[in-house]
């Protein structure tokens, strides 16, 4: 009996002693994390603290954290800097658009030739991240998918993976702004935020996309032609022939030329995801992964570096951060595959309201 109990007394210091190590790890790393962390926020590296603001403001879950350390009113000034405002809105010429299914006017009349379904996809990477590309053949097989016929805060949004299947459609990711208070809320992706059609229906006008003053509006012409614009109003939609579309921005693209506001503009290192059009009609779906350890995420500088590399004429950023996915249907089988990587803390996607898909 007193064997036993030694035993029992050895093995509880053990235990005890184990764990007391690895609570006092754990407090070294916190308070590491912590040390970093404010040193980032008030050390001698101002571009370094502007994109660390940016990175966790532009999520809604880590938005409470830049102002613990540098207070609301230097958040706020980092957030409005001037240079993101620089853009001044045009309106999308849709005649320099010429949709052209033989690949002539892109240049490369081979490049769909192992594109399965008319989609291709590329792997692209930068100095902080790492993303995907597909491109789209046919413009006319784009459209707005929704979670819901009529959406209401009581009807929860859906996702992605299981409307894909109800769509049976050949590829989606996400795509515009949705009500999201930051919390495990049932109504978060319930109805989107800002103007919003489907089908040649304007389904959603209440909100706006949560991105301040570069909010804007992305969406496809009966005539199968990407516009972007920052002054679309409903009473606009039946007038401009708009069949799809949805509210978010900034705007990366228009007419060619790239959004200086968004380009010199401060952003944080993120997962994103955006859409554009080439010349020759040829859709551009952007997924970039972020907050991961071999993919921090981009900002809407590489993005629009990433779209003008591709060519697109016109583009436009849509929600990011843990909405960002991309799925494709196997021809042949049937299978819907992940293209890219969740964060490390998602498990599946999440809810939402609205979908670029392909039919």
């Amino acid at each position: 009996m007193k064997k036993t109990s030694k035993i029992s007394k050895i093995i509880w210091c053990i235990v005890r002693r184990t764990l007391l190590l690895v609570l006092t790890a754990v407090i070294l790393f916190i308070t590491g994390i912590v040390m970093l962390i404010n040193h980032i926020f008030t050390g001698p590296f101002p571009e370094a603290r502007k994109v660390l603001v940016m990175s966790l403001e532009e999520a809604s879950a880590t938005k409470w954290i830049a102002p613990l350390f540098i207070g609301e009113e230097a958040v706020y000034n980092i957030i409005h800097h001037p240079e993101k405002n620089l853009f001044i809105e045009e309106s999308t010429n849709t005649e320099l658009i010429h949709i052209d299914l033989s690949g002539s006017i892109s240049g490369v009349s081979d490049e769909w030739k192992n594109a399965e379904d008319g989609i291709r996809i590329d792997h692209i990477s930068g100095d902080t991240y790492k993303g995907y590309v597909m491109l789209i053949r046919d413009p006319s097989r784009v459209y707005l998918a929704t979670s819901s016929e009529t959406f209401s805060k009581e009807i929860p949004g859906k996702r992605i993976t299981k409307v894909i299947k109800e769509e049976k459609a050949s590829a989606a990711i996400n795509a515009g702004a949705f009500f999201d208070n930051g919390t495990s809320s049932p109504e978060v992706g319930s109805v989107p935020e800002g103007l919003t059609v489907s089908k040649g229906k304007i389904v959603w006008e209440e909100g706006d996309a949560p991105v301040g003053k570069q909010t804007a509006f992305v969406g496809f012409t009966y005539d199968n032609k990407l516009i972007v614009s920052q002054n679309i109003k409903p009473e606009n939609i039946e007038q401009m022939k708009i069949r799809d579309g949805c509210s978010f921005g900034p705007i990366l693209v228009v007419n060619g030329a790239i959004n200086e506001g968004a380009y010199n503009g401060n952003s944080g290192f993120n997962p994103r995801t955006a859409i554009g059009q080439r010349a020759d009609g040829a859709v551009i779906f952007l997924c970039v992964d972020g907050r991961q350890p071999n993919s921090l995420g981009a900002t809407y500088k590489d993005l629009i570096d990433i779209m003008v590399e591709y060519g697109a004429v016109n583009a436009c950023n849509l929600d990011g951060g843990s909405s960002t996915v991309m799925l494709q249907r196997n021809k042949t089988t049937g299978e819907v595959k992940m293209i890219n990587s969740y964060s490390l803390l998602q498990e599946e996607p999440r809810k939402m309201p609205t979908f670029f898909m392909v039919k």
